[in-house]
């Protein structure tokens, strides 16, 4: 049996406080954790164990919630991350349901969001998207899922497009080398690369034809 004798904010965190015992500190609390608290109560070992279980999963907690604040995450992305910050298995288990409750841990969301922003920003083959997804933990039904709907020929072109403005003053040979290098490595295959090569320089000499017509005028 220990007494509690002080009960004080952290200074660098005022949303956790200090618990001092028999006159000597013990251990920090969420403030949440410790709301019950006062002077002069008397704790047994058990409640004392209790009360730092249940700092700890408040702890993992917002530290789960502040490293989805930045985007959305796998469970796995999460569960390292709680990792690195030594919680427990059981501390990371618990955090991870209360997640799966509110909609906060969702691989399918994850999956769906990922191709999306991958499609849209930084255009990646279906093989590639493939095996981002599964580095990230997830199961391949969810992955099949995710991917199944991708156009490798919207997206290839799409990115070929953006890269082909660095690429304006090359001839057929240099251009194809370069553009199908650039494809290759964001995963597309060749069935997609040569017809997607083909078109973008076909469709860029055309207006170049086009601008030089109308400079003759």
């Amino acid at each position: 049996m220990k007494k509690i004798t002080a009960l004080e904010a952290q200074k660098k965190n005022p949303n956790r406080v200090n618990l001092h015992l028999d006159g000597e500190f013990a251990f920090g609390l969420a403030r949440i954790t410790a709301a019950w608290l006062k002077v002069g109560d008397v704790l047994t070992d058990e409640k004392i164990a209790e009360l730092q279980a249940n700092d700890a999963r408040e702890r993992a907690l917002q530290q789960a919630l502040l490293f989805l604040s930045y985007r959305i995450r796998s469970e796995k992305e999460i569960r390292q991350n709680l990792l690195k910050h030594e919680f427990s298995e059981e501390v990371i288990e618990t955090t991870l349901e209360k997640l799966r409750a509110s909609n906060l841990a969702n691989d399918n969301e994850f999956a769906r969001a990922w191709v999306e922003n991958r499609s849209a920003f930084r255009p990646r083959s279906r093989r590639a998207l493939t095996m981002e997804l599964r580095q990230k933990g997830l199961d391949e039904e969810t992955v099949q899922a995710a991917v199944s709907g991708v156009d490798e020929q919207a997206l290839a072109y799409e990115s070929a497009l953006k890269r082909a403005n660095r690429l304006k003053g090359l001839e057929w040979g240099g251009f194809r080398k370069k553009l199908s290098e650039y494809l290759a490595r964001r995963g597309f295959p060749y069935s997609v690369i040569a017809p997607v090569v083909t078109q973008v320089w076909n469709e860029a000499r055309a207006e170049e034809i086009h601008y030089e017509d109308e400079e003759s005028i």
